[in-house]
């Protein structure tokens, strides 16, 4: 059996100044903090002598491991990453960083913010510039209809609002 994996999909370069914030604060903690003290007790572990059956030893090898690994991506990704801070000019228009308010034919509202990737996991309400429903709305503005297909098919909404937040 194979240990090869195909590479995933690319993600979107783009990342807002609040996700970078976040991102480069985890990956301070994990070097500056997590890191040591991790290090720390896997060497107290080590001279206890046999590491074989040592279960702190082992664990927190596989812990400096997951770390490590965590930061090495965390460095590639934030150098890969354009950091959106300014608005667009056209403020009518959904582009990266937007707030928009959808509004479908029973008078339900949704709300999301289109943000990077890499962002989504840090609110409910973000959703990834690389999903289908992001790209249905760039460039759409107010009042436009937009078609979404969504698990219990196709869905029809209006886009109600658009903002930005100010950097």
């Amino acid at each position: 059996m194979s240990r090869y994996r195909p590479p995933g999909a690319p993600k979107g370069a783009y990342i807002t100044k609040q996700g970078a914030d976040k991102l480069l604060a985890e990956l301070k903690y994990l070097w500056k903090e997590k890191r040591p003290e991790v290090t720390q007790t896997v060497s107290d572990a080590a001279k206890l002598g046999d590491r074989s059956e040592n279960a702190e030893y082992i664990y927190g090898k596989k812990q400096l491991r997951e770390i490590d690994r965590r930061v090495r991506y965390l460095e590639k990704r934030l150098d890969q990453c354009t950091v959106v801070d300014r608005l667009p000019i056209d403020r009518s228009v959904v582009f990266f960083g937007a707030w928009v308010t959808l509004e479908d034919d029973d008078g339900n509202q949704e709300r999301f913010r289109i943000v990077g990737p890499d962002e989504i996991d840090h609110e409910e309400d973000y959703i990834s510039m690389d999903s289908p429903v992001a790209k249905a709305l760039l460039k759409r503005s107010e009042g436009d209809e937009v078609v979404l297909k969504r698990a219990g098919g196709e869905k029809t909404y209006y886009i109600d609002q658009i903002e930005y937040v100010e950097y």
